[in-house]
């Protein structure tokens, strides 16, 4: 592996890490050497035997985070295994209905966990990674609603599209520094959130026929992304919203 995208001695904390993309992020920081806190609510079995065959070290961390609560709990658990050089803000979560019946609960359970708690982890982590002036990597999961409309995902829209103002934010106020802030947007991905995508025949066929790719995505396309940004070659990028969608936004 080029030294550029080395990322051994590097500790990376990966939020919603137990499955679907935020798995495939931490499997590959592992695959590049970053010793690496999984954070999820459900069991990181299935992760931890991923990352074994990698021999770093690894750290499983239990947590909700539709609370600050956990933020500083994480944090110190990450210190456990070094310095926190790599923040990858992945937890989420998608509540579907029509605009006309979307429920003020649906709402803010979506708006606290993807935008409320993106922010305050990236505060959290921003002044501990300021505080001895070797800076850090922040890499916030937006969307392809960051970009677009969507439909029957109000409160989804809306958070990914403030995960990309947000990261526009903090890059312009941290960058120089040393700390990079970028989001990833993934396109249309094999996970537990478009399940019900997948599985509506009609609705899938539109979104695939739309991907230049010719199909989903995987956990693993985004990975690759999550190592660059986290790395020495990302090193003069800030402020990125990176599309890794298949050519969606292309067409």
């Amino acid at each position: 592996m080029s030294y550029a995208f080395d990322l051994g001695r590097k500790v990376a904390i990966v939020t919603g890490a137990n499955t679907g993309i935020g798995q495939g992020i931490a499997l590959a920081l592992a695959q590049a050497g970053a010793s690496v806190v999984a954070v999820g609510r459900s069991s990181m079995d299935e992760t931890r035997e991923l990352i074994a065959p990698t021999k770093v070290p690894f750290r499983a961390v239990a947590a909700d985070l539709s609370s600050l609560e956990p933020i500083e709990k994480i944090l110190d658990a990450a210190e456990d295994l070094g310095r926190v050089d790599i923040l990858v803000n992945n937890a989420g979560i998608i509540r579907r209905a029509d605009a006309i019946d979307f429920t003020e609960q649906d709402w803010d359970d979506v708006m606290s966990l993807n935008l409320k708690t993106t922010f305050f982890f990236c505060q959290a982590a921003a002044r501990r990674m300021l505080k001895d002036g070797q800076g850090g990597k922040i890499i916030n999961i937006a969307s392809l609603l960051s970009f677009q409309g969507g439909i029957r995902v109000p409160s989804y829209t809306a958070s990914k599209s403030g995960v990309a103002g947000l990261t526009k934010l903090l890059a312009n106020e941290w960058a120089a520094k040393g700390i990079n802030v970028n989001a990833i947007a993934p396109g249309y991905i094999v996970t537990n959130n478009t399940e019900a995508l997948r599985q509506d025949e009609k609705r899938s066929a539109e979104i695939l026929s739309r991907i230049p790719a010719g199909r989903w995505g995987r956990a693993e396309d985004i990975g690759g992304a999550a190592v660059f940004l986290s790395s020495q070659a990302a090193n003069y990028i800030h402020g990125t919203v990176l599309p890794v969608d298949g050519g969606w936004l292309a067409r």
